[in-house]
């Protein structure tokens, strides 16, 4: 039995903790793992629940953080060293930024056989300066060159790791999307949907929007309310708005949206971080995401799991989760016009909802559900394996 150190950067709510999960619980009879990262950041929620329910337990490094720090850089390195030299894998699989960082350097030097990495999207593109942005791409074509082999979660992506930012080389990269227990939304779907109806007070004429994720520049929320300021003043329709997770951009998006007229008719509500979206999911009747970059978003999988239909932007990964104009509509990052526009006919249209809304549940079970993420990566530690022997 092979041996797998797997490192995410922290354990907050998203889809690199499903990911590292489910692989950790599920390539269980084939690999002994050990799973290590950081605790989430400030206005983050922790995902241990996630991990607790499948009877993980992983090791938490403190040192790892997300935000560049010389000084608990160099303690997460030095603390990932001992952990390998203690466990001796045969694999290191690191997941994000900067446990990819870190963490592949820490295999490198202690020459672990086989060293992957997944990109959950990347950080060339709407998070630092110019030459922050083309330091770390520097930075990322060197650990790719000194890694095994590298994943990518969706097309889009491989694309820009090979193409648009010249990062690896193409046979160097597999494709394996993002996998999930999808069952759950369907489970007890329409009980569930009453009972987030009524926890909202939330009537069968009113509309029930709601954004997921981070309150986090790249995640563009602004873009959003400005959309809902349009569509306020252009519709009749009852709506209630749910702005769904937390962050360092709370405070001033709470005052964008008290500039916006609410009354009986339309109104915005901020949640903080729903732990059991499965349960609240089905009470909403459109899915929004305005970022300006994406992996895979986890958002709009769940919200299509429980037939939702879904509006975002179109950068990075979200291509690859949203069949256009089927389950959900496309828009061009920053045009806030047509973003309004869209959400209008999905307001105003209820023939066009279920119509995405039957198209979207059989998508997403058939592409990124938790069992072909397990195949999948089991398939591609096999072959990196058998390659690494015949050279």
């Amino acid at each position: 039995m092979q041996r797998i150190l797997r490192i995410i950067n922290r354990f907050n709510i998203g889809g690199p903790t499903y990911n590292v999960a489910y692989l950790s619980k599920f390539l269980a009879d084939n690999y002994e793992t050990l799973l290590i990262g950081g605790e989430p950041d400030e206005g983050e929620v922790d995902s241990l629940h996630v991990l607790t329910d499948l009877g993980l337990k992983p090791r938490i490094i403190p040192e790892l953080k997300r935000k560049p720090n010389i000084k608990e850089d160099i303690r997460a390195f030095l603390a990932i060293r001992r952990i390998i030299k203690e466990f001796k894998p045969d694999i290191v699989h690191t997941h994000a930024a900067k446990a990819g960082a870190i963490g592949r350097l820490a295999a490198i030097s202690c020459r672990v056989p086989i060293v992957v990495h997944t990109f959950h999207g990347h950080v060339f593109k709407g998070y630092f300066s110019p030459v922050k942005t083309k330091i770390y791409i520097l930075i990322e074509r060197w650990l790719a060159k000194h890694s095994t082999g590298i994943v990518a979660i969706s097309n889009e992506q491989k694309k820009d790791l090979v193409e648009v930012y010249k990062i690896v080389k193409p046979d160097k990269v597999r494709i394996v999307p993002l996998g999930f227990d999808l069952d759950q939304f369907q489970k007890n779907k329409e009980i569930n949907r009453k009972i987030i109806r009524e926890k909202y007070e939330l009537h069968e004429d009113q509309i029930a929007l709601a954004i997921v994720g981070r309150l986090a520049p790249i995640k563009n929320h602004s873009m959003f309310f400005e959309a809902l300021r349009i569509v306020q003043a252009n519709t009749s329709a009852k709506i209630k708005v749910f702005i769904v997770g937390d962050g360092l951009e709370r405070e001033k998006l709470e005052a964008i949206s008290r500039t916006i007229p609410q009354n009986h008719r339309f109104s915005i509500i901020f949640t903080s971080w729903i732990k059991e979206i499965a349960l609240f999911n089905p009470g909403m009747d459109i899915f929004c995401l305005t970022s300006l970059n994406e992996g895979t978003p986890v958002s709009l999988i769940e919200a299509q799991a429980a037939n939702i239909p879904v509006l975002s932007t179109d950068v990075g990964g979200v291509r690859d989760v949203v069949i256009a104009n089927e389950t959900g509509f496309l828009v061009p990052s920053g045009d806030t016009k047509e973003f309004a526009k869209k959400l209008l006919v999905l307001i105003e249209n209820k023939n066009i909802r279920e119509k995405m809304s039957q198209n979207s549940g059989t998508y997403v079970e058939e592409n990124y559900d938790y069992r072909i993420l397990v195949s999948n990566m089991k398939r591609y530690y096999e072959d990196l394996h058998k390659k690494k022997h015949e050279n």
